[in-house]
């Protein structure tokens, strides 16, 4: 009997008990944490989970070997808002740009995914190519199809007024593009069009990223395309993009080049083997961040600060065995920290400050900590050289020398100050040169 009834109060406050469970957890509390905000531009919070999608040539959410199931992973990823394309091991083949999209990371596997420039072609304009056309007419249209890149300008139309676009459609040798042209493009100025973009292209979006993916140019099979319109990766106002652990190799004009981007960062990159520049900030791109980047064996120079670059952090890089200079500043460069990179056998001087006005020039630079070794395998030349109005240069505790036996120096001058140069101040650099300090100024700024 009393068996029974322990039995019943024990069951009794099972029941009891569960049903305090039941009830507490029928309250739980899903109101907003304290700290919860909606983002900056959209009327919810951060989610924890973002959409992401593989692509890859086989066992992949999409699966293809070119550029169109990488773009169509792309896109589908931006229309959610936003998120991850994961591309899987191999070489694909690019007949166009991949176009970043806002708020999208592409992501490779290191040293595995490989983007290849397709071989491209080039021909004459039958027509002139009139500003704001949209449509061009080449004398051979074989090589060009709706869906491919293409670049049109004449000998007077470089720079920023080369167009590169998208042919979107054909008749016979006509193609219509879905841009308009950037300039007159004149056939007695030689105009012409040619298969050559970017391999990875930003224009117009925010917070991009590109991770871990190898560029291969292609440099032989493809034209020259400058670095204002194309790069292996190329950036125009893409405002915050991050380019992280990518390797760009072999393209015909520049490895890395952003312009008109603020507050891009580039880093644990590798450029090399590119025509002309290494890394290519420019046209008033603020903010960069460059470290822990590699650029060697470029047609020019390593490190190329354009116009406008300001306010910019450039630091443990690697500017090896380029063209021309390691580093190149110039136009409006100013109030720029170079820290902690090592500039060696480069053809020309290590570091070149270009000739500038007064009101031009690259101000308020500070060089510090970097080691400036074995340039000069074109000739004699200078571990930095200054030219131009420029003022207020801080150097400090730069390394400044030439390893080789004395027959073989070719970095003879450690800083070389040319006649119009303003307040250089010089601080605690170690030199060792035929030649430490060439300062060519009448009058020494105190």
């Amino acid at each position: 009997m009393k068996t029974s009834l322990f039995l019943s109060l024990l069951i009794g406050c099972l029941v009891t008990n569960a049903s305090a469970l039941n009830a507490d957890e029928m309250q739980r509390d899903f109101s907003p944490a304290p700290g919860e905000q909606q983002l900056p531009r959209a009327m919810h919070s951060l989610m924890k989970q973002r959409p992401l999608i593989t692509v890859a040539k086989e066992n992949a959410h999409l699966t293809g070997g070119d550029n169109r199931a990488l773009q169509a992973a792309v896109d589908y990823i931006a229309g959610l808002g936003g998120g991850t394309v994961e591309i899987g091991e191999g070489e694909y083949l690019m007949y166009d740009s991949l176009h970043l999209r806002a708020n999208v990371t592409i992501r490779g596997k290191k040293d595995r995914t490989v983007l290849r420039k397709a071989t491209g072609v080039v021909s004459a304009l039958a027509l002139d190519g009139d500003f704001g056309e949209q449509q061009i007419t080449v004398q051979d249209p074989a090589g060009f199809a709706p869906g491919y890149g293409v670049a049109i300008w004449d000998d007077r139309a470089g720079g920023f007024h080369t167009t590169v676009a998208r042919i979107t459609g054909r008749t016979e040798n006509t193609f219509s593009i879905d841009k308009p042209l950037m300039a007159d493009c004149m056939v007695g100025n030689k105009a012409k069009a040619a298969t050559v973009f970017p391999v990875i292209s930003g224009y117009h979006i925010e917070g991009a990223r590109v991770e871990d993916l190898t560029i291969d140019g292609s440099k032989d099979a493809n034209i020259h395309l400058n670095g204002c319109r194309g790069a292996g990766i190329f950036l125009y106002r893409a405002f915050g993009t991050v380019i992280q652990g990518c390797v760009v190799r072999n393209y015909n004009g520049d490895g890395i080049s952003f312009q008109q981007s603020n507050d891009v960062t580039v880093i644990d990159c590798i450029s090399e083997g590119n025509a002309s520049l290494g890394i290519h900030p420019g046209s008033g791109s603020q903010r960069p961040r460059v470290r822990n980047c590699i650029a060697r064996n470029n047609g020019t120079d390593g490190l190329f600060l354009c116009w406008r670059v300001r306010h910019g952090l450039f630091a443990d890089n690697q500017l090896e065995a380029n063209g021309r200079f390691g580093i190149s500043i110039g136009h409006k460069d100013s109030d720029n920290l170079l820290r902690s990179n090592v500039i060696r056998l480069n053809h020309q001087d290590g570091i070149f400050f270009r000739n500038e006005t007064l009101g031009m020039a690259a101000h308020r630079n500070c060089l510090e900590d970097n080691v400036i070794e074995n340039n000069g395998a074109g000739g004699q030349a200078a571990g930095i050289r200054i030219r131009g109005h420029t003022n207020d240069l801080v150097f400090r505790n730069n390394i400044i020398r030439d390893t080789r036996p004395d027959a073989s120096q070719t970095q003879t001058v450690g800083i070389r100050i040319e006649e119009q140069v303003g307040q250089v101040v010089l601080d605690g650099n170690k030199i060792d040169a035929k030649m430490d300090i060439d300062d060519r100024r009448a009058e020494k700024p105190q």
